[in-house]
This record gives C-alpha cells, sequence and structure tokens, in this order.
C-alpha cells in the first residue's frame, strides 16, 4: 500500500476540518448541552432511573451514537463528492493509487473527524451527569467500529449523489430517524413487545446497545450480536466499494 497517497488524502481532508474548527467543535456541545437541558432535565424529572442508570447518564451513549453515526457519514460523502463535483475525481483515478488507499484517506479522514466530535461530546457529557464507564476499552473499541462503519456508508452515499440534495437525503431521511428509533434515548424494554420484535430489525439498535453495554455494563443484545452486526455491515459497506470501483459505477460512467 502506498502510505504517502493515503497521508496526503488523510491530511488534506483534515486540514479541511480545522479550517472550521471552531463551528466543528462549538455545535456539538451546544447541541448535546440541549439535549441534555429538553431530555435530561425536563424528561429525566419524569424518569428517574432506567435499568438502574440515571435517566440523564443513560442517554449520554445514544447522544454519542447519534452524533457520531451522522459525522461520520455527513463528513465521508461530503469528502469523496466534493472531487467528483468539481472533476478532480478523474486526477486521482488516473494516478498511481489503488482504491484501497483512497477510500483508507477519505475514510479515515472522516472517522477521524467523528471520532473527534464523539470524544468532545463525551467530555461536555460529563459537566451535566455522573458518568461511570465500565469498560473504557470497549466503549473506544465500539465508538472506533461505529466511526469507520458510517464512514464507509458515507463514501458510497458520497459515490451515489447526483447532487447536494441527494447528499443530504439519506442522512436525512434514514439514518438519523433511524438513530432516534433505535434507543438513542430508551430502552426497548420500555416498549410494548410487538414493537420490541421491529425494533429488533433497525440495524442501529444493536450498535447502541454495545456501545452502552461498554458504559454501564448492561445492554438490549447480546455483545455478540452487537459485533456481529457490525462486523457485518462494515463488511457490506467494503463490499459495495469494491464493487463501485471494480464497475466504475457514478465514478467513470
Amino acid at each position: 500500500m502506498n502510505l504517502n497517497a493515503v497521508l496526503t488524502i488523510y491530511i488534506f481532508e483534515m486540514r479541511r476540518f480545522f479550517r472550521t474548527l471552531t463551528q466543528s467543535f462549538i455545535s456539538p456541545v451546544l447541541s448535546t448541552s440541549l439535549y441534555f437541558v429538553v431530555f435530561g432535565a425536563a424528561i429525566g424529572s419524569r424518569i428517574e432511573t432506567v435499568e438502574g442508570v440515571s435517566y440523564g447518564a443513560f442517554i449520554v451513549p445514544g447522544l454519542i451514537m447519534l452524533s457520531v453515526m451522522t459525522q461520520a457519514t455527513a463528513n465521508a460523502s461530503f469528502g469523496i463528492y466534493f472531487p467528483k463535483f468539481i472533476g478532480a475525481i478523474y486526477e486521482l483515478l488516473s494516478a498511481p493509487v489503488s482504491f484501497l488507499e483512497i477510500v483508507a484517506g477519505y475514510v479515515g479522514a472522516a472517522a477521524t473527524k467523528a471520532l473527534f466530535i464523539g470524544l468532545i461530546i463525551l467530555v461536555t457529557a460529563f459537566f451535566f451527569v455522573d458518568l461511570q464507564i465500565a469498560h473504557p476499552l470497549a466503549m473506544i473499541a465500539f465508538l472506533v467500529l461505529t466511526c469507520v462503519s458510517f464512514a464507509l456508508l458515507g463514501f458510497i452515499i458520497g459515490i451515489w449523489a447526483g447532487n447536494f440534495e441527494q447528499l443530504q437525503l439519506i442522512p436525512l431521511l434514514i439514518i438519523t430517524p433511524l438513530v432516534f428509533l433505535g434507543g438513542s434515548f430508551y430502552s426497548i424494554t420500555m416498549l410494548p413487545p410487538i414493537w420490541q420484535t421491529v425494533t429488533l430489525f433497525n440495524p442501529v439498535v444493536y450498535l447502541i446497545s454495545g456501545f452502552r453495554w461498554s458504559f454501564f455494563g448492561t445492554a438490549d443484545v447480546s455483545i455478540g450480536v452487537s459485533l456481529f452486526a457490525i462486523a457485518l455491515f462494515t463488511g457490506a459497506c467494503l463490499a459495495s466499494i469494491w464493487w463501485i470501483f471494480r464497475t466504475g459505477w457514478r465514478i467513470r460512467q
């Protein structure tokens, strides 16, 4: 693998991130604070604990996952769509760089940005709630895996999108609703039995459940199933990207 090519793409994308560092950091902090005010204070006053955890602390993993998934998807999709939009992608495709190196550069940068945002939200949460992390290494592992897998999804969306409206379509209409309905702010055990069954078809449930387990040691689904879901999702994204570069779909066509 040409590490210089990967590093060049990675640094270029990270520089774009640091040029807007202030809004990149202030926006998630303000959003998280508002969530704690609305959900933690208003709803938390009526729901004292969920599975033995204070409601304010219970929603922290869901808040982090909500931001991480949307940020990883958005950064990766825009990162690859913009050079396609201005035609610079043809220079990249004609260079002696493999598709793995292109993907590693763009996806690595998008995942890093999302990881920064996730850690910022985690630090912000400590100012609002008394938070304990039962499995810190597992928490970091789940966070990194989620950043990478949704950055891969964002890369696919960026290739697929034909305009800026389509670039926002899937994150806005699919990913965000799935996160909200995936147990971000509640346990699926609080739902009626039939809706618990329906919710299990939402893949985001397994990501949030596994991530919440790393904080509190409790989960709606088993950790093995959560890890399998992440691996399956990541594998499907990698296979799709391999097919895209092999066929030239939406790139050379």
